[in-house]
């Protein structure tokens, strides 16, 4: 049987885990000198509040390969195969540390896909390798459908601030946006495993509106054939309005929803809405 192995910034919800019994390496969070295994030892509303009163914003960590090795080792000695999908290598050391830990096993039948993705893009990634495990498919089929998948992915979120994402270094392109006007709203997306700058909007509901049209841009005509998710850091009645909007613009079945934890909402900071589509 294959197994699906993923970290926590996938931020899963609890009913595809249990229905496929993914199992979740954590990435970690650091106030000073205190470390937290995301999605284990603090709750998000824990994170968030804590967030707002911190003297210095939080750190965040990958998982060890070890932390990985332990994961695989119980999967392979149980006589399972092995699809692991990481964080995109361009913002974290996650997918170095799973290939470390695959090479620690040698004649453990092991796929590690970089998703060049976080958040709800890498949720559908995950999904979708799931599925796809659950009808049978072999791991070199789950592998190269999760490639093919990745480069059709379309990831947008808007943030309140760039602070967040200056202070944390993981604003790549999008350092061209700051020293702008405090209440403009920043489109960002992942090109590549990497944050790049889009657009600016005036406003939160003119960003989210925006979201929608550069969502249906790149679809085209097949936006009703999409794979969606949605999230939010903190910000659950935008959620769920973005929610309803995909839904009703696009015409495609009902999006996945998630919440941005402590791990990627050290960097976006709270706030932020995002959106993740492929046909």
């Amino acid at each position: 049987m294959i197994k699906i192995v993923t970290d926590s910034t996938a931020y899963l919800p609890e009913a595809m885990i249990q229905e496929h019994d993914i199992r979740i390496v954590p990435l970690y969070v650091h106030f000073g000198n205190e470390a937290f295994k995301e999605g284990q030892e603090m709750t998000n509303a824990e994170f968030y509040a804590r967030l707002k009163t911190a003297p210095q914003l939080p750190t965040t960590s990958q998982p060890s390969a070890g932390d990985f090795l332990e994961v695989f080792k119980d999967l392979s000695r149980a006589g399972h195969e092995i699809l692991t999908l990481t964080i995109s290598s361009q913002l974290s050391g996650t997918w170095d540390s799973a290939m470390a830990a695959k090479n620690m096993l040698p004649e453990a039948p092991i796929e590690v896909v970089d998703s060049l993705s976080t958040s709800m893009g890498l949720l559908l990634i995950v999904k979708a390798a799931a599925d796809a495990a659950a009808e049978g498919a072999s791991l070199h089929e789950i592998a190269s459908l999760c490639e093919e998948i990745k480069e059709k992915l379309h990831v947008l979120f808007v943030v309140d601030t760039l602070e967040y994402l200056a202070k944390g270094g993981r604003i790549g392109g999008a350092k061209a946006f700051l020293g702008t006007i405090l209440k403009v709203k920043p489109i960002l997306f992942l090109q590549e495993g990497r944050i790049e700058p889009l657009e600016q909007v005036r406003s939160k509901s003119k960003a989210q509106a925006r979201l929608l049209d550069l969502i249906a841009e790149r679809l085209g005509d097949k936006e009703a054939e999409a794979q969606t998710a949605i999230t939010h850091a903190l910000a659950p009645e935008d959620g769920a309005r973005l929610k309803q909007e995909v839904a009703e613009r696009l015409g495609c079945s009902e999006p996945l929803m998630t919440e941005i934890g402590p791990v990627i909402g050290t960097h976006t900071g709270p706030g932020t809405v995002g959106i993740a589509a492929y046909v």
